[in-house]
């Protein structure tokens, strides 16, 4: 009798510990548990940590709740200003509701992914090319609030959103290198001519002051020799304008001229 009652005993501590195996259950910090009892969700969402269910009864779904990365595939769009682009993005999204993830769309994941990628293409077309090459914060928030809006009720949250990268077509690239090379040597034109602006007023001030003091040219010239002498070159090319030889005839003195004879009377 004693060995029976041991064995039974035993017995039941074996289906004991077979039944705690089988409804323990753990979740970890990240995760959130929804338990199905019979294709029903059951209680409230169960929180990290050691947790039971029924066995062979409940059915415990794990959600992810930490912040996830999808990349965007590339999408092929005409943007507003009718210029082919390829455009690919990145969405951080994360699950706030763990119950309407599971119960309330089949995939949060390929709706997400689904979603973002119509939404790209539509912010393409309503899009000019200089907004997507140089106002992309503005286009990052608009794409976010386009997939936002139909995931709240999934039970899911867009964190961020941020286009990646634009790729042109090669005539456009070099169309836009084409512009940017014209627009810097208009540019440069501009500085030259408005050095020879301001290069022709100090010669002219200098001009005007070097007439006052008739020996300033002749030192300018002297100075000009100096310059060209240092390169030691063996032939000296000197311009001599006509003008520096009229001053220095006009610089000369004047010897004096001789009197009148005199006038003999008749």
């Amino acid at each position: 009798m004693l060995q029976e009652l041991l064995v039974a005993g035993v017995a039941a501590g074996s289906a004991g510990v077979v039944y705690v195996a089988a409804a323990a259950r753990v979740v970890k910090q990240y995760e959130r548990g929804v338990v199905f009892r019979l294709g029903r969700v059951v209680g409230e969402v169960r929180g990290p940590g050691f947790t039971t269910v029924v066995p062979f009864v409940d059915k415990l779904r794990k959600v992810n709740m930490q912040i996830v990365t999808m990349p965007v595939p590339a999408q092929e769009g005409i943007t507003r200003d009718n210029v082919t682009v390829r455009v690919d993005a990145v969405v951080y999204f994360k699950v706030v509701d763990a119950a309407d993830a599971i119960i309330k769309v089949e995939d949060y994941r390929f709706a997400v992914s689904q979603m973002a990628q119509t939404s790209l293409r539509s912010i393409i077309g309503k899009s000019d090319l200089d907004d997507l090459l140089s106002n992309r914060e503005k286009l990052n928030q608009g794409l976010e609030l386009m997939i936002d809006s139909p995931s709240i009720g999934w039970g899911v949250q867009i964190d961020r959103v941020e286009i990646k990268d634009v790729s042109l077509p090669e005539t456009m690239k070099r169309s836009m290198a084409r512009q940017a090379e014209a627009d810097r040597e208009r540019r440069a034109r501009i500085i030259n001519a408005d050095a020879e602006l301001q290069a022709s007023k100090k010669l002219a001030e200098a001009a005007e002051q070097m007439s006052e003091q008739p020996a300033a040219l002749q030192l300018r010239l002297l100075q000009t020799v100096v310059a060209v002498a240092a390169e030691k070159n063996s032939t000296l090319v000197l311009p001599f304008p006509v003008e520096l030889l009229r001053f220095l005839e006009r610089a000369q003195p004047q010897p004096p001229q001789p009197p009148p004879p005199p006038a003999v009377e008749q």
